[in-house]
């Protein structure tokens, strides 16, 4: 019960933070502009450090005994599906954002 009320807690922080750093906008086309740009800027680094730090742990798991070989092989696996998936948000990102606030956003623009 602990963990759950952390995440409601974690949650509403987060809804805070956004309602607050919107209002900071003119308009919302211009935050969502400002969303995408995030986007596209972090998702990348951090996809990309991801499949490093992959390697390395897989690396460093194979040096090691079989259990932490293990560990380590579904750690790197789940660090690369992770990396997959912060790619694929960056590609369908500036799509999902124009198709759902109807031309708020140019996807070749973001």
């Amino acid at each position: 019960m602990n963990k759950i009320r952390g995440l409601q807690v974690a949650l509403v922080l987060i809804m805070l933070v956004s309602v607050l750093s919107a209002s900071t906008f003119d308009n919302l086309s211009s935050a969502l502009k400002m969303l995408c740009s995030g986007i596209k800027n972090l998702i990348p680094i951090v996809s990309f450090l991801m499949v490093v730090a992959a390697g390395v742990v897989y690396a460093a798991g194979q040096l090691l005994g079989a259990e932490t070989r293990a560990r380590a092989s579904v750690w790197a696996t789940a660090m690369l599906i992770g990396a997959v998936i912060g790619l694929l948000i960056y590609a369908v990102a500036p799509t999902v954002l124009n198709a759902l606030y109807g031309g708020g956003i140019d996807a070749s623009v973001c």
